[in-house]
C-alpha cells in the first residue's frame, strides 16, 4: 500500500512510499517479511535505514536473506549458490547455467543418484538379513550393474566442471609475443576501449593489464602483457617475468605475431612450449597487404594441436583445443584499423575454452563450483571403490561401506546436512541485498 513514512520521534514526513507485506511461508525467506520502497538517491533511503537500527533492527549479513531461506526449506544448496552467480555473473552463459540450477536442474540430478544409493543400500541390507531367500528382490551383479549406472552418470556431470568453473573466474587469456607485435591494440580492441597506452616504441607495456570481457556470452579475463624478449633494462625486465607467471596460468594464450615479418626461433621455441590451447594472430595484416605478402612459418606444441609446417595465407584448420569436433583456424589475421578478423576471434575463443558448453543442450547441468567437484570425485571415487570390491569377490557387508560415503558427499552438494562454517564459506561472497 502507498503510506507515509515518518521521523518516529518528531512525526516528520520523511518521504512517501510504497509499503509491500510478504506473510509466512510464501515469502522469500519463508518468514513474515516487509519491503519499503521510497524514492532513490543517498538521504531518503539512508534516513530511513537510520530510523529502522534506532528502533532496533540491524543490517543484515552477506547473503542472509538467502541463507535463511535455505535454513527455512525454500531452497536447497545448490540453488541458493545459484543466486549468487545471478546476482554477481558477467557473462551470459553463467546465467544460463545460473537459472537453470535456480531451477533445479543440477539439483534434480544430484536428488536422483542420491536416491537410487539409498535404493541400493537398502536392497543390500535386505540380502544380508535374508541371504538363503530363493529369490532375493535382487542379485548382487543388478546391484553391481545399478551403482555403474550412477557412477556413469555422475562421471558425466563432473566432466562439465573445468569449463563450469571458468565461467564464474572467467577464462585467463593472456596476449603474449614480441614487443610492437600489436598484442595492446588487441587488447584495447577486444575490451572496447583504450585501456592500454600504445605506441610505436618497443617495450612500451611494462606491467601486465588485467580487464573481463564477454565474448559470444563467455568470460574472459583478457591479459595484455610485455612484450617478450632479452633486456637489460631493469623495469621491462620485470614486466617480463611479470608475463611468464601469467603464462603459466593460463587458460588460453593469444600469441601475437605482426603480419608480414614471419616468427622467429624464439618465438618457435615459445609456441613449442606452449602446454594450453594456443592461437596465433596475425596482427596489422592491412600492412602486411601492403607489403610484399611473404610465406609465414608456423609451429605450435603437440598438446594444442599445432604440427610444424609451413603455410601462406589459406593454412590448414586447427581441431578445437576443447576436443569439440568444430575446426578453428590455427591462426587469425587480425587489424585493429579495419577491424579485420576481431569478429571471427570472438566466435573462435568460447570454442576452444568452452566447447563443451558452447555444443551442450540448454538443460544439461553444469558443475560451476570447486566445493560440487569435489564431492562428485568423492563420491565417484567411492562407487568404484565398490564395484572393485564386488567384483573382487568381497562380501556385500564390506563391499557396501563405499556407498554410504557417496551418499554422503551428494548430501554434502545439496545441503542436505552442512555444517555452519560451510555455510559461512558458502554465503560470504553474497551481497548485502541477498
Amino acid at each position: 500500500m502507498l503510506a507515509g513514512l515518518h521521523d518516529p520521534e518528531s512525526g516528520e514526513l520523511l518521504d512517501r512510499g510504497i509499503v509491500t507485506s510478504y506473510p509466512a511461508p510464501a515469502s522469500y525467506t519463508g518468514e513474515d517479511m516487509v519491503e519499503i520502497s521510497c524514492h532513490g538517491g543517498y538521504l531518503i533511503p539512508g534516513l530511513l535505514v537510520e530510523h529502522a537500527l534506532e528502533a532496533g533492527a540491524r543490517m543484515a549479513e552477506p547473503g542472509e536473506f538467502t541463507r535463511r531461506a535455505y535454513l527455512n526449506g525454500k531452497m536447497d544448496l545448490l540453488q541458493a549458490e545459484a543466486v549468487c552467480d545471478l546476482v554477481g555473473g558477467r557473462s551470459r552463459a553463467l546465467h544460463r547455467v545460473a537459472v537453470h540450477q535456480m531451477e533445479r536442474g543440477l539439483s534434480a540430478r544430484m536428488t536422483a543418484a542420491r536416491e537410487s544409493l539409498v535404493t541400493l543400500e537398502a536392497l543390500l541390507v535386505h540380502h544380508l538379513d535374508f541371504p538363503d531367500e530363493d529369490e532375493p528382490p535382487t542379485s548382487l551383479e543388478s546391484v553391481a550393474r545399478e551403482a555403474r549406472e550412477v557412477r556413469v552418470r555422475l562421471e558425466g556431470v563432473l566432466a562439465t566442471a573445468p569449463e563450469g568453473e571458468l565461467l564464474r573466474a572467467g577464462a585467463l587469456t593472456v596476449l603474449a609475443g614480441r614487443p610492437n607485435s600489436g598484442k595492446s591494440s588487441i587488447f584495447n580492441a577486444l575490451v572496447g576501449y583504450e585501456r592500454a597506452i600504445v605506441t610505436e616504441v618497443p617495450g612500451t607495456t611494462r606491467d601486465a593489464l588485467e580487464a573481463t570481457v564477454s565474448l559470444s556470452g563467455y568470460p574472459f579475463r583478457l591479459v595484455d602483457t610485455a612484450g617478450l624478449r632479452e633486456t637489460g633494462e631493469r623495469v621491462e625486465a620485470l614486466g617480463i617475468e611479470v608475463a611468464r607467471r601469467y603464462l603459466a596460468r593460463a587458460d588460453l594464450v593469444l600469441y601475437c605475431a605482426e603480419g608480414g615479418e614471419g616468427l622467429s626461433e624464439a618465438d618457435l621455441e615459445f609456441l613449442g612450449a606452449c602446454r594450453c590451447p594456443l592461437l596465433v594472430l596475425e596482427t596489422k595484416a592491412d600492412l602486411a597487404r601492403r607489403g610484399n605478402g611473404a610465406t609465414r612459418k608456423y609451429v605450435g606444441a603437440g598438446e594444442n594441436g599445432y604440427s610444424r609446417s609451413e603455410a601462406g595465407q589459406g593454412g590448414r584448420p586447427l581441431a578445437a583445443a576443447s576436443g569439440g569436433s568444430e575446426a578453428l583456424p590455427r591462426r587469425i589475421a587480425t587489424s585493429v584499423v579495419t577491424g579485420e578478423g576481431l569478429e571471427e576471434l570472438g566466435r573462435v575463443l568460447p570454442v576452444m575454452v568452452f566447447g563443451g558448453l558452447v555444443q551442450a543442450n540448454a538443460d544439461t547441468p553444469v558443475v560451476t563450483r570447486r566445493r560440487h567437484r569435489r564431492a562428485l570425485e568423492r563420491a565417484v571415487e567411492e562407487l568404484s571403490a565398490f564395484e572393485r570390491a564386488l567384483a573382487n569377490g568381497i562380501p556385500a557387508e564390506v563391499a557396501a561401506t563405499h556407498l554410504k560415503p557417496a551418499e554422503t558427499a551428494l548430501e554434502d552438494i545439496l545441503g542436505i546436512v552442512t555444517l555452519d562454517e560451510v555455510l559461512d564459506r558458502v554465503f560470504r561472497d553474497f551481497c548485502i541485498g541477498k
